[in-house]
């Protein structure tokens, strides 16, 4: 899943816990990089109609408000002009392009012979 707003996919943290904000939005789980939550990504969110918090989190079929425990309580955010670029697709794509590398066995790589022409000794 990536960045609902930019599309960025997300990586394991280094070391801790990941910096990376988890929102809904159009009653949808949705994931914030750390770079479009700095810039106010954020705002666009749901909210909780009891508390206005963007703290929301998708569990079984509900919406429940981290800041004040309220159920089903969410008011649909304004979400983003477009779809993100990257996501799916990018990933999808990403993934194409190494399976074809570990799998080419037609194609010379560095001046070597193809895996089936190499001569055995």
């Amino acid at each position: 899943m990536g960045c609902a707003r930019c599309g960025r996919r997300q990586s394991d943290p280094a070391s801790g816990p990941s910096d990376w904000r988890r929102g809904v939005l159009h009653v949808q789980q949705v994931l914030v990089c750390p770079a479009c939550a700095a810039d106010g990504a954020l705002d666009s969110l749901d909210r909780c109609a009891a508390c206005g918090s963007t703290a929301l989190v998708r569990r079984l079929g509900e919406t429940t408000c981290r800041g004040c425990g309220a159920v089903d309580c969410a008011v649909e955010g304004e979400g983003y002009a477009e779809a993100p670029a990257g996501g799916r697709s990018a990933l999808e794509a990403d993934v194409a392009a190494a399976l074809e590398r570990v799998l080419r066995t037609g194609v010379e790589r560095d001046g070597e012979a193809p895996p089936a022409s190499r001569s055995q000794h």
